[in-house]
């Protein structure tokens, strides 16, 4: 019923991160679940698709943006014109790959939108399909048509998986469960006990298909550990059956495509190294490689040097198997090496051991390269898997980094466990937010952060939010189009965002941080994704503050997004504000858009599409005062706030003692600000691109004489000026500059809106102040009551930077007395 709620407990990432003054991992450094989310189409690809207006003719369209199973198409002719931009079902839209309408003698025909771009059809479509790749037929037609690989490893599904502990044989398992890739899998024949089962990634390299074992020349035998609890006449008998049933059950080769590739090793029997116990991942040991089987296998046994020891940790590895290393790796890492069980003392030397037992140790070529680029640092928050209980998934803290590995503080479990060590490539760790995503409890903290009340979203009849099952159900033959809200499999599905380093940042960013950001965040939770690349991009400003308040939630703005909390922190303060983020992927690319634009960079510095070569924009032949200048032009967005609005960016005051105090919130006003010269302004600073410096102080306020001003201009009625329009762009027309520099108006300035001051003062030398005029809402009639003190005394210049701007506010005064005084 509308209006209902529902009492419930649920822990709350973001307020446990603010609690905790933690971030989250980057959502690109989880690789397997950046895998698991793709469908098979990629942006590029080209496909023929049914025209709107005329559903039995088709035309040539390129895949702009997937999400799940839907694509962002753009018919070919458009070129970068997103306006006609549409998202289309694959299930259930008119999709063909490319050549279908000639085999099918269908007609390809130009849509009328483009119809008088395109001159000859026939050359047109030679030229663009030439070298095109086309999207794969046996995604768009057929049973597998519009699905995730994910969604073919149903319940019941068959698998091979390898005995990974003391054998090369296979055995095949039955997937229980699949959980956004993670899958429970249970051996065949034990389908009423729970005991052995196995929680693995779908793309783990020792998970097959079935028929993976005969073809490689591996047996199909049950494990050691459950063989006796069947004769050897019932094992065979359930074989029998499992080939009986292979077509039904078994999972397509295509789901595997992404698995990693086993490469060779360069291991032989005897050699030492040190390792770590998948099954208790929590220390390094010397370990010996027992057995090499072939080219890619080989056994590794964890030391131990008790002679009455009864059982042994062996498990199987490959070249890229995560947990090996080469001797002495713990002590250039500063780590602790635990010595074998039962050897004399705790010093353990490596140089005595291998002289004490006649071995040699692994070289250095046989170990995988270890890497550090991978974006986890320190005190970052994630989703891992308890390996004592991989039933459980806990909230995990990254304690420390070294290399490739990670050492993980799980918060939550049943047991305590100590820090885990895991490889940043592990398929056991997830980002924030996945176990929400697919519907897993996810182990909270024991001191859990909650919403005490969680809201039932109701769905109005005017603007449906269209879940899996309404799309198969009920739209038959329909695109969506690029307005709609979409809900994938029950969650909102954002398209990976790109940072394209090569775009010009604009005056805020920093070049040199924003080159270090990650290349792409995501896909996943729109909102998620969208926060992660915002708190990234404030990170990666000169000044965070100062980023923040451009980013901030503008009262007047009709978006309609989803408001989030975002934080900066600058100089020892810290900061917070509401910015407001879209919740649905056809929303992504134009607020990524009107995001870069907002902060004066390249609208395409980052967005769901990738740079690769050339920018659309070209933004590489600009300098950056004029490319700000340029994009500030072109800026559809209402120019200033309203009189008396106030911000709603907050300052939070560190306080020195440890003491925890309610935390006092303050709103503050635009702040002062100080610019020099952009003449005498190093370049690269903030203030050499087009930006004004910040004053650290957070009152700002104009003078006593400006706010009585101010109030006199709201008594006065105002008249119609050339820019009533706030959007329109200037025109050279609107502000004549003669050569004897003097100015011929088209306006009275007493009718100048603020905006009409930034305008104007974007067309002289002082452009870069322009922005003080904006914030400080700074019109006509108070541009005209400016004087050298004043604008020294209210805007906190040097004294160079406010000669030259009081040079051209008796300009505007000249004129504005032999024009209009009289």
């Amino acid at each position: 019923d509308a209006g209902s709620s529902v009492e419930e407990m649920e822990f709350n990432w973001d307020e446990y991160l603010e609690d905790t003054g933690a971030t989250a991992a980057p959502h690109g450094s989880f690789k397997h679940v950046d895998t698991s989310l793709q469908n098979g189409f990629a942006p590029g690809m080209k496909l023929e698709v049914a025209v709107k207006s005329d559903q039995n003719t088709y035309w040539v369209a390129t895949i702009i943006t997937t999400c799940g199973q839907l694509l962002l198409l753009r018919y070919d002719g458009y070129g970068e014109d997103r306006k006609a931009d549409f998202w289309c079902d694959i299930m259930t839209a008119d999709l063909h790959p490319i050549g279908w309408c000639e085999q099918n003698k269908k007609i390809l025909k130009v849509p009328e939108g483009i119809k008088d771009k395109i001159t000859d059809q026939e050359e047109f479509l030679q030229r663009v399909l030439k070298g095109a790749c086309s999207a794969p037929a046996n995604l768009l037609e057929g049973l597998h048509r519009g699905k995730n690989p994910l969604d073919l490893i149903a319940p019941g599904s068959r698998l091979e998986l390898q005995n990974f502990r003391d054998s090369l044989e296979a055995w095949i398992v039955n997937v229980v469960e699949n959980v956004g890739g993670r899958l429970k899998l249970r051996y065949e024949g034990l389908e009423d006990s729970e005991k052995f089962d196995q929680w693995l990634f779908y793309l783990d390299p020792f998970l097959h298909q079935v028929g993976w074992a005969a073809q490689h020349g591996y047996s199909l035998q049950p494990p050691l550990d459950i063989r006796s609890l069947k004769s050897e006449a019932d094992w065979q008998e359930i074989l029998k059956k499992v080939k009986e049933e292979e077509e039904e059950s078994s999972v397509p080769t295509d789901v595997f495509k992404d698995k990693p590739v086993i490469g060779v090793h360069s291991f032989s029997e005897g050699m030492k190294l040190e390792a770590v116990d998948p099954m208790a991942p929590f220390v390094i040991s010397p370990a010996t490689v027992l057995k090499v089987y072939n080219e890619k296998y080989f056994l590794i046994e964890i030391d131990d040097l008790r002679p009455d020891r009864t059982t042994s940790q062996s498990y199987i590895c490959h070249v890229n198997s995560a947990g090996i290393f080469p001797v002495q790796w713990s002590l250039k890492n500063g780590l602790h090496l635990s010595p074998p069980p039962g050897y004399p003392g705790q010093d353990f030397d490596w140089a005595d051991y291998l002289k004490q037992c006649g071995a040699e140790a692994a070289p250095q070529s046989c170990f995988p390269v270890l890497t550090s680029d991978h974006g986890f640092k320190e005190n970052m928050k994630l989703e891992a898997v308890n390996p004592v209980d991989p039933e459980e998934v806990c909230i995990a803290t990254v304690a420390k980094v070294k290399d490739s590995y990670l050492w993980l503080q799980l918060e939550g479990s049943k047991k305590p466990v100590p820090d885990c060590i895991v490889s940043v490539e592990s398929m056991n760790i997830f980002p924030v937010g996945w176990c929400e995503t697919n519907g897993y409890q996810l182990k909270p903290p024991r001191k859990a952060i909650v919403n005490k009340q969680k809201k039932i979203a109701v769905v109005q009849p005017e603007k449906q939010i269209l879940s899996s099952r309404t799309v198969h159900n009920g739209l038959k033959n329909q695109e969506l189009n690029s307005s709609d809200s979409v809900v994938i499999n029950g969650k909102y599905c954002c398209p990976k965002i790109y940072f394209n380093h090569r775009c010009f940042s604009g005056p805020y960013l920093n070049k040199g941080r924003i080159a270090e950001l990650p290349q792409s965040v995501g896909p996943g939770n729109c909102v998620l994704v969208l926060k992660e690349v915002l708190t990234l991009l404030i990170n990666a400003a000169y000044k965070p503050s100062r980023v923040l308040r451009e980013l901030q939630l503008d009262e007047e703005a009709a978006w309609h997004g989803h408001g989030e909390t975002l934080k900066a922190k600058y100089k020892g303060k810290s900061y917070r504000a509401t910015v407001e983020v879209v919740r649905t992927a056809d929303r992504v690319a134009d607020f990524c858009r009107k995001t870069c634009i907002k902060l004066e960079c390249c609208p395409n510095l980052f967005g769901p599409q990738m740079v690769l070569d050339k920018c659309s924009e070209n933004c590489s032949v600009l300098t950056k005062t004029k490319y700000t200048h340029y994009y500030g032009k072109r800026k559809n967005k209402r120019i200033g706030r309203p009189p008396g609005g106030h911000s709603n960016l907050e300052v939070a005051m560190k306080k020195p003692n440890k003491r925890r105090k309610r935390r006092k919130h303050f709103f503050v006003h635009k702040k002062k600000r100080s610019s020099t010269s952009v003449d005498n302004t190093p370049a690269g600073s903030p203030q050499g691109s087009g930006a004004e410096e910040e004053d650290d102080q957070d009152e700002s306020e104009l003078s006593h004489s400006l706010a009585q001003d101010r109030d006199k201009r709201k008594r006065k009625l105002r008249t119609f000026s050339f820019s009533d329009d706030e959007n329109k762009p200037p025109s050279p027309k609107d502000i004549k500059m003669e050569v004897a520099e003097k100015l011929q108006l088209d306006s009275n300035p007493l009718d100048w809106s603020v905006t009409d001051v930034v305008r104007f003062l974007k067309s002289t030398d002082c452009a870069p102040l322009a922005r003080i005029f904006l914030d400080q809402e700074i019109d006509g009639q108070a541009l005209l009551l400016l004087t050298l003190p004043t604008v020294q005394e209210c805007m906190d210049l040097k004294l160079g930077p406010a000669i030259k701007l009081c040079h051209h506010i008796e300009r505007v005064k000249l004129a504005f007395y032999q024009q209009f005084a009289n």
